[in-house]
């Protein structure tokens, strides 16, 4: 019998759990309907991909959006349309908006300003804090909350759990993986004076790899006694990467594109631009990451998008706040190192859908696989373009990576059947819904 699919992908290099090859993908009520050759005459709508790669929708764990609170730095709407003109097609917000996502209430406050409204899908982090630690078992089950978020280090906001006690009392009340900022406070607080005025090459000396290291040691010894699972925010040092090599049965670890990329060479070329919380480092640190992710202990890819605008990022340091955009340019940039032979797609896709789906657990996403969500990142892997900030959707409207030639680019983004961006343009209304975990309550 004849079936009748809403979509047909057509004729594109499907990358799936089963390798990769050339075939269809049909599409019925936003979820994967069959994988194989089908007619164009079954469906309503037929994209021809021929020449183009699909791959499972990338999933950007890190991203701050900054609404409520400081809605002229960056939005829901805004952030959530540079994702899809990037090729994420969901993303985990972070808790340090204002006021603070700690609560219920303030949780659901944001899935609702996000329901419809974000162009991707979202999951939301909850702030894990000493008032709150009581409410974290109910917390972070809620409908759309991703886990629970601790800053052991001072970054943006007002969030700061800094001692052993309170990170063990949080830890004590998770069941779900906890996700963490891991530098070591009482060392930056210690090294305050090793900034200098109106230098931010100094910013990587302040903040410095044994801070990162000192913290990060210390949670992998606190959820060994409390019995958690914990997920390293921002991996930036040498040092963490050989560290965590035999802690790996309690951590998971993320890696951004930009401590990837770019290297301390980047602040004498675009200094405060390039000023993130932990910092971008000497170039051995790179390369360190490099190889952890070659030998498989990196687990996935966040973008940390953390916008301010340029007026912001411009005062002279250390007055000016630490963040980039990054959640529009974390595919182009990641696909220019898989040309560069410096990771398969298949990695790739396993450090942007099958491993947040395997350590968050994700339902239904993560994979092109019957019954999963149609969600789809289409890349042309041979075109190459340049980054620039006209681009750029975010509010803030830059990039560090302005100028960059890269090959490989998002050509579309699908959300649960709806093409929402294609060749650069939106194509859709703004339809983005939370991402339902296995681990959530059904309420």
């Amino acid at each position: 019998m004849s079936m009748t699919y809403d979509l047909i992908l057509k004729g594109g290099t499907v990358v799936n759990q089963d390798g990769e090859g050339i075939r269809d993908v049909a599409v019925t009520n936003g979820r994967i309907a069959g994988i194989g050759s089908f007619d164009s005459s079954q469906a309503g709508e037929t994209v021809d991909c021929t020449g183009l790669h699909i791959l499972p929708g990338v999933m950007d764990t890190q991203v701050h959006f900054r609404e409520p609170g400081l809605d002229h730095k960056e939005d829901l709407e805004t952030g959530s349309r540079a994702a899809v003109m990037g090729g994420v097609t969901a993303v985990f917000e972070m808790p340090n908006t204002n006021p603070l996502t700690v609560t219920e209430a303030a949780l659901a406050d944001k899935v609702k300003r996000g329901h419809h409204r974000m162009h991707c899908d979202f999951a939301f982090w909850v702030g894990g804090t000493r008032e709150n630690v009581k409410d974290i078992p109910d917390l972070e089950r809620l409908p759309a909350a991703a886990g629970i978020k601790v800053f052991m280090g001072s970054s943006t906001g007002d969030l700061l759990v800094e001692d052993d006690s309170g990170v063990r009392d949080i830890l004590s009340a998770t069941r779900r993986r906890a996700a963490f900022h891991s530098e070591d406070e009482f060392r930056l607080r210690e090294r305050l004076g090793e900034r200098v005025e109106n230098d931010p090459t100094s910013h990587p000396v302040w903040r410095d790899e044994i801070a990162a290291l000192q913290c990060t040691e210390r949670l992998v010894r606190i959820a060994r006694e409390t019995g958690a699972k914990i997920h390293v925010l921002h991996l930036s040092t040498a040092e963490e990467v050989d560290f965590l090599i035999d802690h790996k049965d309690v951590a998971s670890i993320e890696v951004t594109p930009h401590h990837l990329t770019l290297t301390d060479e980047a602040y004498r070329r675009l200094g405060t631009l390039v000023q993130m919380n932990p910092p971008v480092r000497a170039e051995r640190h790179s390369q360190r990451l490099w190889w952890g992710l070659q030998q498989g202990i990196l687990d996935i890819f966040g973008s940390d998008h953390a916008p301010h605008l340029l007026e912001e990022k411009q005062k002279p340091y250390p007055a000016s706040p630490s963040g980039m955009t990054g959640v529009q340019t974390l595919v182009p940039i990641m696909l220019d190192h898989v040309n560069a032979g410096r990771l398969t797609l298949q990695r790739f896709v396993d450090m942007t859908s099958a491993g947040p789906m395997r350590l968050f657990q994700t339902a239904r996403k993560g994979r092109i696989a019957v019954g999963y969500d149609a969600d789809f990142t289409v890349v042309d892997m041979k075109r190459k373009e340049t980054i620039t900030n006209e681009w750029i959707a975010s509010k803030c409207g830059w990039t560090p990576y302005d100028g960059k030639d890269v090959t490989g680019w998002p050509v579309g983004t699908v959300v649960r059947g709806k093409r929402v961006m294609w060749e650069g343009d939106l194509t859709a209304p703004s339809q983005g819904e939370a991402v339902v975990f296995q681990d959530g309550l059904k309420r």
